[in-house]
């Protein structure tokens, strides 16, 4: 996970890159003082002066800025003494309008530092945020190793509405992946509702049919909460997840989804959907539950490995508007190792869809380990 550190362009502190192209606007203020000297009186380039301070805005803060500006008034002070202020009325109208100009500019990159600071500030309460609720997952849970993935579509965010969590029980290994219907602070906290209800409870209620009850019920009272401005109205909100169960010492997992997509089994074989028996409605939707849940079993051998993820993955598009082929980049890289998996994952993923994601990601790989 990304770390915040120090913003040094807060304190006016050029970064190498930004040193480098301080270099820029100085050339533009030498190169139009020459011609303009060198050409005298036929030619009045002066005004031009101003491109710099606001060349510098587009990438130093507001001292530096103001650096160039004076520069750049200098610059047309020594235009003028080497014409020997022909035209007094003139230069002073351009020096005038240099000087103006140049704080107007100055004052914008005051702004826009300040709300960038401010941007920093609420992205490093946001990561704070998902550290609370979204726990990167331990590589290593008894005889399992994993990796996970968590991107938001929001460029400027940093949790969204999908969500996982992973708890130790008596014997073995029990996870959970979900998706929260909608965006914005509504998905986020019921997000966070279910995960933390999942961690609560996951130790207390063995059968998986009881914990999804639990969840369900969790749901349903966060879709009668007050309206959150921009969330879904109460009674509407519902969420698609799916539990799986990892027994140390059985070489199998047992799955209840909940409307969520079928996790993948990866094998010697090749790649395995894992689908539902007995397809069962989203969480928060309880009067349609089926009162006798199915709970599926499918083989887990050591060094297979399973695929967890929420539709950010497969209804990701390309160009063309194509959907992410998962499946069938899964069974081409023919990866066996969890990190290795997740992160060819995330690169293909971003090339495929240019960078831009409808929908949140999240991913979890787990393989179990021989032992």
């Amino acid at each position: 996970m990304r770390r915040f550190g120090r913003d040094r362009s807060v304190r006016s502190q050029l970064r190498p890159q930004g040193r480098a192209l301080v270099a820029l606007p100085l050339a533009l203020i030498v190169l139009i003082a020459l011609i303009d000297i060198l050409n005298g009186p036929r030619i009045h380039l002066g005004p031009l002066l101003i491109v710099a301070p606001a060349i510098t805005a587009s990438f130093a803060g507001p001292s530096e800025v103001a650096l160039i500006g004076a520069l750049a008034v200098a610059a047309e002070v020594l235009i003028g003494a080497s014409d020997g202020w022909r035209g007094v009325t003139e230069y002073e109208a351009q020096l005038s309008s240099l000087v103006v100009i140049s704080a107007l500019i100055v004052s914008f990159s005051a702004v826009r530092q300040r709300h960038r600071r401010e941007l920093k500030a609420a992205r490093s309460v946001a990561e704070t945020a998902q550290r609370a609720l979204m726990r990167p997952l331990p590589e290593q849970v008894g005889p399992l190793r994993i990796a996970s993935l968590y991107l938001t579509a929001e460029q400027e965010a940093k949790i969204g509405g999908d969500l996982y969590g992973a708890v130790r029980i008596a014997g073995g290994t029990r996870v959970i992946i979900g998706d929260v219907r909608g965006k914005g602070l509504a998905a986020i906290d019921a997000s966070a509702l279910v995960v933390g209800a999942f961690q609560a409870a996951a130790h207390q209620r063995s059968p998986l049919p009881d914990l999804l009850s639990f969840l369900d019920g969790a749901v349903g009272m966060a879709a009668t909460r007050p309206l959150v401005e921009g969330g879904p109205d109460p009674g509407e909100g519902f969420v698609t997840a799916a539990v799986v169960d990892i027994p140390d010492e059985e070489p199998h997992v047992r799955i209840l989804n909940r409307g969520h997509p079928p996790p993948l089994l990866l094998t010697g074989g090749g790649v395995t959907e894992l689908r539902a028996t007995r397809p069962a409605p989203p969480l928060g939707l309880g009067d349609l539950y089926p009162a006798d849940a199915q709970v599926d079993t499918f083989p887990f051998q050591p060094d297979d490995l399973l695929l967890l993820y929420t539709d950010g993955v497969i209804e990701a598009r390309d160009a063309a508007g194509a959907f992410y082929p998962l499946g069938q980049r899964l069974h081409a890289w023919a990866e066996d190792d969890p990190a290795r998996l997740v992160e060819r994952l995330h690169e293909d993923l971003h090339a495929y869809a240019e960078g831009r994601l409808d929908d949140d990601v999240a991913v979890i790989a787990i393989k179990r380990v021989a032992g």
